[in-house]
């Protein structure tokens, strides 16, 4: 079982997101939930915008708040990311390492690991400095080899931008704007990935996508409005926040996603 937190955008200790949203402290009862599973989790990605300025006192913050979590847990950036710093305040995490041999891959968060009976490869989308994504092709020419590599292993490709427009009109202006053809001809030649997983839009929205189910899931904090207006304004709000559970069950991928906060006593039938 692989669990998916996305977009916490962790503070600075006393800080509010927008002086409003409590990140830090809804990314503690995400970990809370995530540890309280039955069974547990085999590992935890988080699927980028770790922090919010992308500066080491975040990073430090962070890390005080995944400490609780069982088994490994796996970093990749997002637009809001710094990817040297969290390399600083990471160090001991491995999945974090420059790849070798191509200079251009170098200052991207490329890895993979394998966990509960699947390949989880993370794909770095992010453009340093910008809030959109893109896919070089160095980077495609890395998912491209490791693909190739094992062709039998069912696979979940972790990315932050997803590769797919929305229909939120100011969230797709900064989506991932170079590369989508070339992933999606990709994908069509490696039917072992079983999923995309996302961040960055702060929905949970799925769509077929090069063959396979691409998806992005909630934030553990503040959620983007659904609002499919062409000219609807760059809008957020205190929806629910959640998390995203993939089993891998009777040989294929299920994916739940599940809803934080107080629901109420559980109810027998």
């Amino acid at each position: 079982m692989l669990v998916q937190l996305s977009d916490p955008h962790i503070v600075a200790p006393g800080r509010r997101l927008l002086d409003r949203v409590d990140t830090p402290s809804l990314l503690a009862q995400a970990v809370t939930s995530v540890a309280a599973l039955q069974p547990q989790p085999a590992a935890v990605v988080l699927t980028g915008d770790l922090v919010d300025r992308g500066t080491a006192e975040e990073y430090d913050h962070l890390r005080s708040l995944l400490a609780p979590l069982p088994g490994p847990v796996w970093l990749m950036p997002g637009n809001h990311d710094d990817a040297a710093v969290m390399r600083e305040v990471f160090a001991d995490h491995d999945e974090l390492q420059p790849v070798g041999g191509d200079p251009a891959l170098a200052g991207h968060v490329l890895w993979v690991r394998q966990t509960a009976g699947l390949r989880v490869v993370a794909l770095d989308t992010v453009v340093p400095r910008a809030s959109h994504g893109q896919l070089c092709p160095a980077r495609l020419g890395w998912l491209a080899r490791t693909l190739a590599d094992e062709p039998d292993t069912p696979t979940v490709l972790a990315m932050h931008h997803p590769p797919f427009t929305t229909g939120i009109g100011h969230m797709d202006a900064i989506g991932l704007r170079a590369g989508v053809p070339e992933l999606a001809a990709l994908l069509q030649r490696h039917p072992q990935v079983e999923r995309v997983i996302c961040g960055h839009l702060h929905r949970p929205i799925t769509r077929r996508f090069g063959g396979t189910l691409a998806m992005t899931v909630p934030s553990t904090a503040h959620q983007i409005v659904l609002d499919l207006a062409p000219d609807a304004p760059p809008a957020w709000r205190l929806e629910p926040p959640g998390y995203a559970v993939h089993a891998w069950l009777d040989g294929a991928l299920v994916s739940h996603v599940v809803a934080l906060g107080d629901h109420g006593p559980v109810g027998l039938y």
